[in-house]
């Protein structure tokens, strides 16, 4: 999303990613990959459940974060191995949902270039 993040600003949108990491960890991925928008902590995926966008990850893929080094809960903070769905939600100024892009299958994620197509499409 970085990317197209001047994109989404002529538009006059707001990108914000809501992720399960702790703030500290936010913050070094902010600065690793010098990202522009905001980071936001969503703790044990909570507000991910609440949208219904949130899954336990299975014991064969922990068995791969593992292998890689990954530690969700040193990440998260919490025990419980949940991520969030990938989905884009495009949210107008008065707060309504206009528009998502959200698969389950977390190996496909959702096109910038249609979030922005979905912005313009409200203009």
């Amino acid at each position: 999303m970085q990317a197209v993040l001047e994109d989404l600003e002529d538009i006059g949108a707001t990108l914000v990613a809501l992720t399960p990491q702790l703030p500290d960890h936010n913050q070094a991925m902010i600065a690793k990959n010098a990202l522009n928008f905001h980071l936001l902590s969503d703790p044990g995926n909570a507000y991910a459940a609440e949208l219904g966008l949130r899954f336990e990850v299975p014991a064969d893929l922990k068995a791969i974060y593992a292998e890689f080094g990954i530690d969700l809960p040193k990440f998260n903070g919490d025990e419980s191995w949940t991520l969030p769905v990938p989905a884009r939600l495009v949210i107008d100024e008065e707060g309504i949902v206009r528009a998502t892009d959200v698969d389950v299958d977390y190996t496909r994620r959702p096109e910038a270039d249609k979030t922005i197509e979905d912005l313009r499409a409200l203009g």
